[in-house]
């Protein structure tokens, strides 16, 4: 287990309660990569959460950044997001 990934999902569950959390490291595809080098990783994020019912992009990457902004630029150097409405899952 990533502890790194651990800590990306709990923090976002105990924030935004989504009904659906799926975070995957990228980093090994990025090897090389400046960000890569400062040990700051990767990180692709789909979070489905009722929060985001009537919300746009815009606000919906808002929300899962400053529930991870401890994280940002430290241990997160790029991070990847889907953010979607229950509803918007149905149609997918």
């Amino acid at each position: 287990m990533n502890p790194r990934l651990d800590t990306i999902r709990n923090k976002l569950t105990a924030t935004l309660a989504p009904l659906q959390c799926i975070v995957e490291d990228e980093s090994a595809l990025h090897v090389g990569h400046a960000g890569a080098a400062s040990g700051g990783g990767h990180y692709k994020v789909r979070i489905v959460c009722a929060v985001f019912e009537g919300q746009n992009r815009l606000n919906r990457h808002r929300l899962v950044y400053d529930c991870l902004a401890d994280m940002m630029h430290t241990e997160i150097h790029a991070l990847a997001i889907t953010a979607l409405a229950p509803s918007e899952t149905k149609a997918a």
